[in-house]
């Protein structure tokens, strides 16, 4: 399996194998939810449009795509001077003025994703991405990662998109495959909804996730979804056949130290 050059909470990689059952064939790949971009990578359909309602994310595929070499000059830059908690704060600021080249804040991007907290990506409304140091002694510098990301970005005509998750699915047609990989609902009620940039990702959000589905589905799209276990007691995706696979969970940052979780994952029927 090939790994995504970004770290990303609730990443696909350990759990590819398994979705590449539910997965079918198609002419195109649609996700409104790209993350980490594990599933393009791992997946072989003729074209693909990936989106996200993350700015930065969406910029940062596209130098990706389009300007990898100075990418990753001056993101190796970072890695290389500035593995430390007053370096980090201070990019952490620059990145959030947003006053920079799209190829400048896609390194400092980068660097921040490698960086910080266990690979979180969290905005504030007030305050822009405010994810902490993470201390690692030596963070991983994803050259091959990158590499072979631009490639198959560029061999595939791959579109990234920065758009809310219903105008992305209203670009489906008869013949695509839609995968949906939305926070997921929780899985206690004491648990709150996870975040989708800046803004909640709620009950609502996901009655609108599913509604949008249907209609790609009436239109001719495939469609496959994860969520937790807890979405198939919601019905909120009950149109769809629904099935379970186990996912591994890192519970730590040692090493070796995880446990598994029960996923659903909702498929046309």
């Amino acid at each position: 399996m090939n790994r995504s050059p970004l770290k990303w909470a609730g990443s696909k990689y350990g759990v590819m194998d398994k979705l590449l059952h539910f997965l079918p064939s198609g002419n195109r790949l649609i996700e409104p939810f790209v993350g980490s971009g594990t599933v393009f990578m791992n997946t072989n359909y003729k074209s693909y449009l990936l989106c996200d309602i993350n700015p930065d994310l969406i910029m940062f595929f596209n130098m990706v795509k389009n300007g990898l070499d100075e990418l990753i000059n001056i993101s190796g830059e970072l890695f290389l001077h500035s593995n430390n908690s007053t370096s980090f704060y201070e990019i952490r600021a620059a990145f959030n003025k947003g006053n920079y080249s799209d190829v400048k804040k896609s390194a400092m991007f980068l660097y921040l994703n490698r960086h910080c907290f266990n690979g979180l990506c969290r905005y504030s409304e007030l305050s822009g991405f405010n994810v902490p140091y993470g201390r690692y002694k030596q963070p991983y510098f994803p050259d091959k990662e990158l590499r072979l990301f631009s490639e198959k970005a560029n061999d595939t005509g791959a579109v990234f998109l920065c758009c809310d998750f219903d105008e992305c699915i209203e670009m489906g047609t008869a013949g695509d495959v839609i995968y949906a990989d939305p926070p997921y609902i929780p899985l206690s009620e004491s648990s709150s909804f996870t975040k989708y940039h800046s803004g909640e990702f709620g009950t609502d959000e996901h009655l609108r996730l599913a509604a949008a589905l249907i209609i790609a589905q009436d239109a001719g799209c495939k469609i496959v979804a994860s969520n937790s276990k807890a979405a198939i007691k919601t019905g909120i995706y009950g149109q769809f056949d629904s099935g379970l696979i186990t996912a591994q969970r890192s519970i730590s940052r040692a090493a070796g130290v995880s446990t598994t979780a029960e996923e659903a994952i909702f498929t046309s029927k």
